[in-house]
C-alpha cells in the first residue's frame, strides 16, 4: 500500500474512472458524492482529480480521483469501489493502491459512444440540426436503459458518451432513432466500457 502523506494519517488511493467525464461533470457525477460518502463514513476524503485527454477521436481516455484514505483495509477499499460504482463507474476501470501496479479492476456500467461527423454533411444539416435536441431525444429513449455523461469536441468529431446496462441494449434502444436524425448521418457507435 501507498505510504501515509506528509501529515502521517492518509493513505492516497487513485480511482481511475473509465469514464469519458469532463472536469465538472466528473465532481458533479463522481467526486462530490464520494467525498461526502467517504466523510460521512470517517473513512477520508476526494483529494483532487484529473482527466486524461487522447488523441482524437476520443478527445478523453479516462478520469482519476485523488482519495486520501485513512488506512486501505479491504473494507475501505471496497467502500470506495462499491460506492463508486453506485455512482455509475463503467467497467475498465481501476483502483490504484500501490504505485506501479495493474489496480482492482471494479465498474458494472458499459459505455456507448456516438461519434458525430463534424465535416462531412451538407451545411444546411448543420444549420438547421441541434445537438442538445439529440441528445435530449437519445436520454428520452434510453430512460431504464442509460443516459448521456459527457461530450467531447474534437476538430472533425464531436463524442457523445452514454453509460447504462449494456451497450447492446442502448443501442438498440437508439438504432431507429440514429439512423434517422440528420445530424447522426456518417456517425459511427462504438462501445467503450
Amino acid at each position: 500500500m501507498w505510504k501515509p502523506d506528509s501529515s502521517g494519517d492518509r493513505i492516497t488511493v487513485i480511482a481511475q474512472l473509465n469514464a469519458r467525464v469532463q472536469p465538472i461533470d466528473r465532481g458533479n457525477y463522481f467526486e462530490d458524492p464520494l467525498d461526502e460518502a467517504l466523510r460521512a463514513a470517517g473513512l477520508g476524503e476526494v483529494a483532487g482529480g484529473g482527466t486524461q485527454l487522447t488523441s482524437e477521436p476520443d478527445g478523453i481516455a479516462h478520469c482519476d480521483i485523488e482519495i486520501a484514505a485513512c488506512d486501505s483495509t479491504p473494507s475501505t477499499i471496497e467502500f470506495i469501489t462499491e460506492t463508486l460504482e453506485d455512482l455509475g463507474a463503467p467497467k475498465g476501470s481501476l483502483l490504484k493502491t500501490a504505485p506501479g501496479t495493474n489496480g482492482i479492476p471494479f465498474g458494472k456500467l458499459e459505455g456507448m459512444a456516438v461519434f458525430l461527423n463534424g465535416t462531412d454533411l451538407p451545411e444546411e444539416v448543420y444549420a438547421q440540426s441541434d445537438v442538445n435536441l439529440l441528445i435530449a431525444s437519445c436520454d428520452e429513449l434510453l430512460k431504464g436503459v442509460g443516459c448521456f455523461r459527457g461530450y467531447w469536441e474534437g476538430s472533425r468529431e464531436t463524442s457523445l458518451y452514454f453509460y447504462g446496462s449494456t451497450f447492446e441494449a442502448m443501442k438498440r434502444a437508439t438504432a431507429d432513432f440514429i439512423a434517422k436524425e440528420p445530424l447522426c448521418q456518417l456517425a459511427r457507435v462504438e462501445q467503450i466500457a
